[in-house]
């Protein structure tokens, strides 16, 4: 696959980038050596390899869903943050209803 002046121009104006006339022509050999490479890639044999998410292992980074860990913001703590709340109903805040 190759392409031609006129689709680097529309390419550049779909990319909204401003290309001078005199630089289109530059920059088809360019486009069309990263085609070419692409589909080198396409024949490489992968039939063998196994799909991956990520090419290193990657761990999580989150901490363990402990209860009660900080005394001061665990749980069993709901009548005393109920007592802030303005309105307070069958242990839940209380607001107003916004859809009729």
């Amino acid at each position: 696959m190759s392409v031609t002046r006129e689709q680097v121009a529309k390419i550049a104006s779909l990319a909204r980038i401003k290309v001078d006339e005199g630089d289109l022509d530059h920059f088809v050999p360019e486009f069309n050596a990263i085609l070419g490479f692409v589909e080198q890639l396409g024949e490489v044999d992968t039939s063998t390899v196994e799909p991956m998410t990520a090419v290193i292992p990657q761990k999580l980074r989150l901490r363990d869903d402990v209860i009660d860990a900080d005394p001061l913001t665990g749980g069993g703590k709901q009548a005393e943050v109920l007592a802030n709340a303005p309105v307070a109903e069958h242990g839940f805040f209380g607001v107003p209803k916004v859809i009729e």
